[in-house]
């Protein structure tokens, strides 16, 4: 008798997979949903203030490691499909919890600054260029997050070295960093004609558009930056 495989779960049926994927993307919602709600909770309770800028981006702490265990899971589940798609989850925020966090805490520090600058930078001398400009490095260091989001979820290089891939990878990948470009917008779009509450919910959905957009990115990273057998 053939021993069963975690593949043989899902079953060869156009249905079967079928249903395996609404499944796994209703975990992926859930685990999204979870992760996102002390975000989600912080920004309702504060108030639309530009002096608030700071705490608004404190909040969004948990987003990247989410987000991280999230595209490892995607990659897992195209692997090697079954029916415990929690399993990749908890395995990839575990994983890259610590490699996520050395580059995300820093990130948040520089983007509140930026938005201090945005915000305030009328009420400055020079405030005419310094507003523009702070808004401009806002969106680019927001799509080289994508990318060194890209390289900690899916390879283990020091931390210097996920600097230097992401920043190349923002050029040499320019589909997929105008991809990153792309959904940060729609996501904004989201939140200013919706709610953060309608963010939460079509997280899964903004995951999956970040697996199909970073998967390009993946496979250059791997030709260009890993040896190869």
């Amino acid at each position: 008798m053939a021993m069963r495989t975690d593949a043989d779960e899902v079953g060869p049926g156009t249905l079967s997979r079928a249903t395996a994927a609404v499944y796994r993307y209703l975990v992926l919602g859930a685990f999204l949903a979870l992760a996102g709600l002390p975000t989600v909770a912080l920004w309702t309770l504060l108030a639309p203030e530009a002096g608030n800028a700071v705490l608004f981006t404190a909040a969004l702490l948990p987003v990247a490691p989410a987000l991280s265990a999230a595209l490892y899971a995607q990659r897992a589940w195209a692997a090697e499909p079954d029916l415990s798609p929690a399993r990749p989850l908890l395995r990839g925020l575990r994983l890259n919890l610590r490699d996520t966090l050395a580059w995300w805490v820093p990130v948040l520090a520089l983007t509140a600054v930026l938005a201090v600058n945005v915000l305030f930078g009328g009420t400055v001398p020079g405030g005419a260029v310094l507003r523009p400009a702070a808004a401009v490095l806002l969106v680019a260091l927001a799509v080289w997050s994508g990318h060194m989001l890209t390289v900690t979820s899916f390879f283990s290089f020091r931390f210097r070295d996920v600097l230097r891939v992401a920043a190349a990878e923002f050029f040499l990948s320019w589909k997929t960093s105008l991809g990153i470009l792309a959904l940060l917008v729609i996501a904004a779009a989201v939140v200013v004609t919706g709610s953060e509450a309608v963010l939460l919910l079509a997280g899964w959905a903004l995951a999956a558009g970040l697996w199909l957009v970073v998967r390009p990115a993946m496979d250059d990273v791997t030709a260009r930056f890993t040896k190869q057998p």
